[in-house]
């Protein structure tokens, strides 16, 4: 599988809905998240539950197949845990919902050894511990990737869901997973029938230095895509940057500009999202 730091796409998929789980995989997402969270009924937590770990060994190989499970401090998200442990197979990674604290991540990771893990930041208790969160990473390698959950952290704040009164927001997150050296992966785009729309707050994300999104649909894999991918002209000012770099590792001009360490790792990181 694509490792985290690597994926521009992770959809979601409820883990009720087991006949899904192929579609899904075969959608072009560059991840996909069985979610056990807020897709699922509480009276259908347990029968997907049971659907998750039947599907996990049928897997197919490759693919990247993650779970996000309810926060540690409620009943779900020990069943959710447990159910993890009595798997045969298990998922690429595991996203914990309603990330609060550092805490949540050393006892996560604990629970459950070598999983990759994603925090999702989705309160505003999560926003505050945000940094804490990301510098987990020293010591817990298995923390890959943050995640703006825009959604509940609007209904927290009590703001609209629109791109300005999120903006400080998702800027305070990108930076603090930027701080440790982690990806950081933008909310879903809620409106299933305006691609325009999910094209344009893609690369407003992308811009701020988002690595990746999250879908709800997989007919937003292509524009997710599509705006996660730099302009040609940023792609071919990028390739001479690293040549000229390559034949003089000091500070050097180019077209009249500057060009030193941090611009030629901006050129690096937009190459990486470019060949993709």
């Amino acid at each position: 599988m694509t490792a985290l730091r690597d994926i521009r796409s992770l959809l979601f998929v409820p883990a009720h809905q087991a006949a899904r789980f192929a579609k899904a995989g075969a959608a072009g997402a560059d991840v996909v998240c069985i979610d056990l969270e807020d897709a699922v009924p509480a009276a259908q937590r347990p029968q997907a539950r049971a659907a998750l770990l039947e599907f996990l060994p049928q897997q197919p190989a490759g693919h990247g197949y993650g779970v996000r499970i309810s926060r540690l401090g409620c009943v779900d998200g020990l069943r959710d845990v447990l159910a993890l442990h009595e798997a045969a197979a298990q998922p690429a990674f595991v996203m914990l919902a309603k990330t609060e604290s550092a805490a949540d991540i050393a006892q996560l990771a604990s629970l459950l050894p070598g999983l990759p893990l994603v925090a999702l930041i989705e309160s505003a208790r999560g926003l505050h511990a945000a940094a804490e969160v990301a510098a987990t990473h020293a010591a817990y390698p298995a923390l890959q990737a943050l995640m703006f959950g825009g959604a509940d952290l609007a209904a927290d704040l009590g703001c609209e869901m629109a791109w300005e009164p999120l903006l400080h927001a998702r800027s305070m997150l990108v930076a603090a997973a930027a701080s440790a050296g982690l990806a950081a992966i933008d909310v879903p785009w809620l409106a299933l029938e305006d691609d325009a729309g999910a094209l344009a707050e893609t690369q407003r994300a992308a811009a701020l230095g988002y690595s990746a999104k999250a879908l709800i649909h997989p007919s937003q894999v292509a524009p997710v895509h599509e705006g996660l991918m730099p302009a040609p002209a940023a792609v071919a000012r990028a390739r001479r940057v690293m040549a000229a770099a390559a034949d003089d590792d000091g500070a050097l001009r180019l077209d009249g500009r500057l060009v030193d360490r941090p611009v030629v790792l901006a050129a690096q990181r937009l190459l990486r999202r470019a060949d993709a």
